[in-house]
């Protein structure tokens, strides 16, 4: 038995956080006796096969429908009928190996919205890249409001990046430097009747406010090139008329992590793995994140076929989309002898997207707690040993590793690209199309079955069983 992250050097491993302590060998009295073998990197990944993943995706669209009832549409929403379906799912699939897991559920409290209807009009014109944010609320008393539109100076995170016009009117902000949230509440201290956040990037924008504020006001998002003409008009100094509409609601609901661990392995070190088991309300998620959820579901099918050196804890995380709700509560229970058992934690969002590329989190030990650094590694490994490319993404808090680094818990993860534009040169070494989102479906209704790319699912399933074979043996 060899260290989780067998070439950490001791110096290494002597400077690591006071709040993550690295692996120690395991206790060979806490293994489980059984005839089973103890888990390889070739054999668990032989049981990973794309026909498989596809029809657990089937079945999840279906429980998606569940959601058309409330919200129109197929949907997977912490709150819709769509995610209790996926939740019974995923905890029924689990309940068949119970003589090989721990099976519990986590509840917590957590703020869903729905969007009924909505509508932004400047000069009489709807930018065609409109689109209501996720934790929105309405516009007073669900009614049109009329404003001028009002040029928010830098990006709209501080008082004094409002002009003194803004009240009565409608804010239109630039992306980046805050959080969606903090450009509404902002807008709606400075007296806006609503806020338009525009992109700083190609394509359309998509996001949520998160916790809800009292400040929070009606907010929209529309893309780069849609914003452009109307900032060109504003600084020329003509006046703009709007209008916007939001018939919205933001309530409660109780929704419940799930956690599965091996019996069997080292109880007191941990490797764990975790994706979202809630989509985002305008469509049923089946890339964002069906596909995460599916692959550590098919993985953990697979496992109790094996033994293992150290316990495996899975989890599926509800409430990502509003903000990491799930995963965030689930760290901050922890205490700090839980907190120690958990040796890293693995990230897996959004598996399949059809312009894909394989991404890997640049984690690393200068940034991020001790053993990040090597986690990448082993991913990148794993593509090279199978003769594939790979880029390396900002691990940015942007996924549900977030909690766990800034606990001190080393982590990392892989994707396939969400709404950033794909470049030529990512073209050449993965295929697909340059200048297109990798998932040109992200948070849209159209992240359906179709949405798919099999190939990027498969191998990236396999990602784990590959690193299985160096974190056990």
């Amino acid at each position: 038995m060899k260290y989780l992250i067998p070439f950490l050097s001791l110096s290494t491993l002597a400077a690591s956080s006071a709040i993550q302590h690295p692996l120690h060998e395991a206790d060979s009295q806490a293994l489980i006796n059984t005839k089973r073998p103890l888990v390889s990197s070739g054999a668990l990944q032989d049981h990973i096969f794309a026909k498989n993943l596809l029809k657990r995706a089937e079945e999840l669209y279906e429980i998606a429908r569940l959601g058309k009832k409330q919200y129109g549409h197929p949907t997977r929403v912490i709150g819709s009928e769509g995610h209790t379906g996926t939740l019974n799912y995923i905890t029924s699939t689990l309940s068949e190996y119970s003589d090989y897991y721990h099976i519990s559920n986590q509840s917590f409290k957590a703020v869903v919205g729905d969007v009924f209807a909505s509508r932004l009009l400047i000069e009489h014109k709807a930018p065609k890249s409109t689109r209501a944010m996720s934790l929105t609320p309405p516009t007073k008393n669900k009614d049109v409001v009329f404003g001028p539109l009002i040029l928010v100076e830098n990006q709209g995170c501080q008082a004094s990046d409002y002009p003194s016009n803004t009240t009565g009117g409608i804010a239109l902000v630039q992306r980046g430097a805050c959080s969606f949230g903090d450009k509404s509440a902002a807008a709606g201290k400075a007296g806006a009747l609503a806020a338009v956040v525009y992109n700083n990037e190609h394509g359309p924008l998509s996001g949520t406010l998160g916790t809800p504020s009292k400040y929070h006001i009606a907010t929209f998002g529309i893309s780069k090139e849609d914003a452009e003409p109307y900032i060109e008009e504003l600084k020329a100094g003509k006046k703009l008329d709007s209008s916007a509409y939001m018939d919205a609601i933001v309530e409660n609901v109780e929704t419940f992590n799930i956690i599965a661990q091996t019996k069997g392995g080292d109880q007191d070190n941990c490797v764990m793995l975790g994706g979202h088991s809630d989509s985002v309300g305008e469509g049923p998620g089946i890339n964002d994140d069906g596909s995460g959820t599916i692959s550590l579901l098919e993985i953990a099918t697979h496992l109790p076929k094996y033994t293992v050196q150290n316990c495996v804890r899975f989890a599926w995380w509800a409430g990502e989309e509003e903000g990491l709700l799930g995963s965030d509560y689930y760290v901050s229970q922890l205490s700090a002898e839980e907190n120690m058992k958990i040796r890293l934690f693995m990230d897996y969002d959004m598996m399949a997207s059809p312009n894909y590329a394989y991404q890997v989190y640049n984690a690393t030990n200068e940034a991020n707690p001790v053993g990040s650094g090597e986690l990448k590694k082993l991913y990148t490994d794993f593509y090279t040993a199978h003769g594939l490319n790979y880029t390396l993404i900002s691990f940015d808090g942007r996924s549900d590793y977030d909690a766990f680094i800034k606990h001190g818990i080393p982590g990392g993860g892989i994707a396939t690209g969400a709404e950033g534009v794909k470049t030529e040169e990512e073209v050449e070494m993965f295929g697909g199309k340059a200048g297109d989102w990798y998932d040109p479906c992200y948070h849209q209704l159209c992240d359906d079955l179709s949405n798919l790319a099999m190939d990027a699912f498969e191998v990236n399933t396999k990602v784990w069983p590959f690193l299985s074979l160096k974190i056990y043996c």
